[in-house]
């Protein structure tokens, strides 16, 4: 146990929960849980153009769907923002950072001779040690802090090991705006502070933020908290994810048919691993999880290896819980509600039943419920164009005899079943599967489904009847 482990996961709240933030948000937790730590969640709304109310709670309950649970409030950037200004304040009466006067006209100035120069374009530090009297009239000034202009600046990273910036490539950055706003670079710093933050695990794109983000620590004299910068996850093709990957927010996923369990599972092993085990359970996770066994490269995303993951997470999965994850995705799905009434307003000890069945054939929720049309299908079925084409007239004229021969077992077990019709295809002289595919197309309106004995046993004897007696030639 590691004592007094403070993780944090900070997202902007400028759209859902990105399947990489979601595998932040992942490893934070499994580091909080494993050192018996805490995990807290702060929102970082200080774009307050691109911020909205929707999108925090999207990212929340993208959380609390993937059951990534966080300690205390939800801490907001954005009204911490006086706490931000009182600390870059301190720091100007420490002689620490001072005011700048450069006006936006002279910065974009400044830069394009710089590019003209090919020099790369910095803040020349043309107010670090002016008088402020000497300021214009009218100018309301910036914040920037005093960056050191020589050696160099260490980042140690749980990680990526010892990652070393000449501090001349690290200018005089601003930490408060000319109107009074902190930038993200003072606020991260002041608010991990104050949070009691004592380890940061976030995406290697925030490597150089942390050589910036140290100079501020330093100036104020925060210790700095252990850093621990993971790669990006990239797609199929090795490019950084992105929407043309299909690089999706966590309620997509959920939409999708995939269990949080599983997911969880899957974006652990993006990134992480725990020897060979491809398969862990989150009481799995937690135990083995360590910084120092995240990968230095970057993790492809891969659907179908998601799917078959899945896959074997809904045939391993308790049945009342499939059906209980079912009803709570259907309000999700296109039709979903009219749907949800039938499966759960008049059949759900059917769909209850046919679970095992079910279960066995899907590698997501939804094609569990592409699966349980028969469950709740009204007489007379749609059939899809295979079962129509297996319905020819010999089919139909077996269905009556099969009608027949059913009708006499009064035990409508799936073992009776199993007997009886293996007992007509033997007085047939048919092989099974020329009787079951009949009986299956008649009872679903489809040429694949869970097994026959099955699909009888759930319809009961009244309904299973009647719709092979819809199909049988008169």
């Amino acid at each position: 146990m590691t004592a007094g482990v403070v993780t944090r996961f900070a997202p902007s709240p400028t759209g859902f929960l990105h399947i990489g933030g979601a595998r932040t948000a992942l490893f934070n937790w499994l580091y909080a849980k494993h050192t018996g730590g805490k995990m807290l969640l702060r929102i970082e709304d200080t774009d307050r153009a691109r911020s909205t109310d929707a999108a925090v709670e999207a990212i929340k309950d993208g959380l609390s769907w993937l059951g990534l649970d966080w300690d205390g409030d939800v801490v907001s950037q954005f009204e911490r923002a006086d706490r931000h200004r009182e600390v870059a304040e301190q720091l100007v009466a420490e002689g620490k950072a001072y005011y700048c006067y450069a006006t936006p006209e002279e910065l974009t100035q400044m830069r394009e001779e710089q590019r003209a120069a090919k020099k790369p374009p910095r803040y020349d530090g043309r107010w670090r040690d002016r008088d402020p009297n000497e300021a214009p009239e009218g100018v309301k000034p910036s914040i920037r802090i005093k960056a050191p202009q020589t050696g160099e600046t260490l980042v140690a990273d749980a990680v990526q090991g010892d990652v070393r910036f000449p501090n001349a490539d690290l200018d005089d950055l601003v930490i408060l705006r000319s109107d009074g706003t902190p930038t993200y670079m003072l606020a991260v710093v002041v608010d991990d502070h104050d949070m009691g933050v004592t380890d940061i695990i976030r995406g290697d794109d925030h490597l150089t933020n942390s050589a910036r983000q140290q100079i501020i620590y330093d100036a104020l004299g925060w210790p700095v908290p252990k850093m621990a910068h993971i790669p990006l996850i990239h797609g199929p093709d090795g490019a950084k994810l992105s929407k043309r990957h299909g690089a999706l927010g966590a309620e997509a996923y959920r939409e999708m048919g995939f269990l949080p369990e599983a997911l969880r599972n899957y974006l652990a092993r993006l990134g992480w691993s725990h020897g060979d085990d491809e398969i862990m359970s989150t009481e799995d996770m937690i135990s083995w999880f360590e910084v120092g066994d995240i990968n230095k490269g970057a993790a492809r995303f891969d659907i179908q290896k998601l799917e078959a993951l899945n896959g074997h997470y809904i045939r391993e999965a308790d049945d009342m819980y499939l059906v209980s994850s079912i009803e709570k995705l259907l309000p999700y799905l296109e039709g979903g509600a009219e749907l949800s009434e039938r499966l759960f307003g008049q059949h759900k000890e059917r769909l209850t039943a046919a679970m095992p069945g079910l279960k066995s054939r899907a590698k997501t929720l939804v094609q569990l419920i592409e699966n349980t049309y028969y469950i709740h299908a009204e007489r007379p079925l749609n059939f899809d164009e295979k079962a129509a084409s297996i319905l020819d007239s010999d089919a139909r004229k077996l269905l009556t005899d099969a009608h027949e021969a059913l009708e006499k077992v009064e035990d409508w077990s799936v073992e009776s079943l199993d007997q009886a019709v293996r007992a007509f295809a033997d007085r047939k002289e048919l092989k099974l599967g020329r009787v079951a595919q009949p009986i299956r197309a008649a009872l679903t309106g489809r040429a694949t489904s869970p097994g026959v004995f099955d699909v009888l046993f759930v319809l009961g004897k009244q309904e299973a009847l009647a719709r092979i007696s819809d199909q049988a030639s008169d």
